[in-house]
């Protein structure tokens, strides 16, 4: 045990460590009925020379999903929840190996609401920026290069279309994911943490508004591209 936490330390820093063990805790106590969460948020420059020099692979192709694809049923979340998302205008990139899914990307323009806790993220300059989330790589297909393969072709799409910064948020509780989008050139915007326990959720953020309580209703963080 003691074990374990040195590691969970090590990866995640004291603050993100403690926090990670109160959630934890809650959720036991609850029942899963709380959670705490802690979110950094950060911007990624989209280029127009993708992201990295990456070898051809005959076996993985990248492409565009619609409502219809072939893949859907495949997506590790329920349909209801991939409904939404396009009937909200969300577009998908997915990685296709030889006809079986290895993973997905997607992104958002003007403002996403957020789906694991209640807050409004809003985009100051749509023209420029997207919000991408759910960067999903199947477990057998992520000691090789697919998701740098679904980011390049995403930063190659939205660079051609006028973008120029992706905003996304990432657990504070999940080091890989910091270390693989710290490689992509990221740069901090906001932290964020939610205290969530049943309908109630305290919402504080290291930018305006700070801190929001409420019962049904959300925060709004609006955010700027980066100087």
């Amino acid at each position: 045990m003691f074990d374990k936490l040195r590691r969970i330390v090590r990866e995640l820093g004291a603050c993100n460590a403690a926090l990670y063990a109160l959630d934890r805790l809650l959720a036991a106590a609850s029942g899963g009925r709380a959670h705490v969460y802690k979110y950094h948020l950060v911007a990624q420059p989209v280029r127009a020379d993708g992201v990295a020099a990456l070898r051809t692979d005959a076996k993985l192709r990248i492409e565009e999903a619609g409502p219809n694809h072939p893949l859907r049923a495949h997506f590790p979340r329920p349909q209801h929840i991939i409904e939404q998302r396009f009937a909200q205008g969300a577009r998908c990139l997915v990685a296709n190996s030889s006809g079986s899914f290895a993973g997905y990307l997607w992104w958002q323009t003007g403002q996403y609401d957020e789906d694991e806790v209640r807050c409004l993220f809003v985009l100051a300059d749509p023209k420029a920026s997207v919000w991408d989330f759910d960067v999903y790589v199947e477990p057998r297909y992520r000691l090789g290069r697919t998701m740098a393969r679904l980011w390049d072709e995403a930063t190659r799409r939205l660079y051609a279309e006028g973008m120029r910064w992706s905003f996304s948020r990432i657990s504070g509780f999940n080091a890989a994911s910091i270390a693989s989008h710290a490689r992509l050139g990221l740069r901090p915007v906001c932290s964020a943490v939610f205290v969530v326990i049943g309908r109630w959720q305290l919402s504080l953020f290291s930018r305006r508004p700070f801190v929001h309580i409420g019962l049904r209703d959300r925060p709004v963080l609006n955010l700027s591209v980066p100087r």
